[in-house]
């Protein structure tokens, strides 16, 4: 039998070193394989992409608003320009904006995006919503990530249940995350599972109070080293931490700016340029008197959902600070 001799130089060419392992890690295989550097590890970082959900035909269903722990029934339209104000902000910036483009239309809660996707250094965590009346959004987040080719990395499962807004990253070493009604110990043990290969070296465990979901109507970075607090409900075992660690507190000084304002619930575009719900001056001016540039968005239609605007805006990519 006569060997094809152009088979077994061809063969012979391929055997050896590219047959070894790369040892690159995933996140130096995120620009030449996934095609962008999906990867966030702080809440400052410039943003450079993120994934909202346009208020669909979903936010019509709601005729009670207490059945969706809602305050009030939205106006679609209002509700729409309302969205669409904001995520112009964020392209004005820089912004890439991706959208989850379809989702179960009895789900109006699947316009807070954060609750659903975590973005970490290396792609994003897929979340498991705590209540029954949300689960099922996850679905649509999934196909709509996979779409625009960013990779997930974990989606939480068995019997964890955690949402992104839970999470609140520091630095690229540091993050925050809460144990609540929106996120149990086994959630937050497989979120840290997924984190600590990737760097994360600090995790500060924060147990969010009855009457709160989520860290960011609590906390939230503004800056490289400044961080707005509700200070009556923020744990000291948090706070003394990140005060080693250089952090200015500001201390958010009205109450009802709080919990009617949203006046935390803030998305840095970049550190110290933050976009805040309109409506909150005592915040703003202790924002801009701690050297924050301030952008006041009308989101108030939005809020009747009881979230704003970082509970709108999952981030799908930061520069690292």
């Amino acid at each position: 039998m006569v060997r094809d001799k152009s088979a077994v130089e061809v063969y012979d060419d391929d055997y050896g070193e590219k047959w070894f392992s790369d040892e690159a890690s995933f996140q130096d295989d995120l620009v030449p394989v996934w095609g962008r550097r999906w990867s966030v590890s702080s809440e400052v970082g410039r943003l450079r992409a993120c994934l909202v959900r346009r208020p669909g035909k979903e936010i019509e269903c709601v005729k009670n608003p207490a059945d969706w722990r809602w305050g009030d029934v939205m106006d679609p339209q209002k509700a729409r320009d309302q969205h669409d104000a904001f995520t112009q902000v964020y392209r004005d910036h820089g912004v890439d904006v991706f959208y989850v483009e379809e989702q179960r239309e009895d789900r109006p809660n699947a316009i807070f995006m954060r609750d659903n996707l975590l973005g970490t250094p290396e792609g994003a965590i897929v979340c498991r919503q705590a209540t029954r009346f949300r689960r099922g959004e996850e679905a649509a987040v999934t196909r709509a990530v996979a779409k625009i080719g960013c990779p997930v990395v974990r989606t939480i499962s068995g019997h964890g249940y955690f949402e992104g807004a839970c999470a609140m990253w520091i630095d690229r070493r540091t993050i925050v995350l809460g144990t609540g009604v929106r996120a149990n110990a086994e959630g937050v043990r497989q979120v840290e599972e997924v984190l600590r290969p990737m760097g994360v070296e600090t995790v500060l465990p924060f147990q969010i109070p009855y009457g709160h979901a989520h860290l960011d109507g609590l906390m939230n970075p503004v800056d490289r080293r400044k961080l707005l607090i509700f200070p009556w409900q923020t744990p000291y075992d948090v706070i003394d931490p990140l005060k080693r660690m250089g952090f200015e507190l500001i201390e958010a000084p009205d109450v009802d700016e709080v919990k009617h304002g949203s006046s935390i619930n803030l998305v840095a575009l970049a550190p110290g340029l933050v976009v805040m719900p309109a409506g909150n001056p005592k915040t703003q001016r202790a924002l801009e008197k701690a050297g924050v540039e301030v952008i006041p968005v009308d989101v108030s239609e939005l809020m009747k959902g009881y979230g704003s605007l970082h509970c709108m805006t999952a981030f799908l990519e930061r520069e690292e600070i």
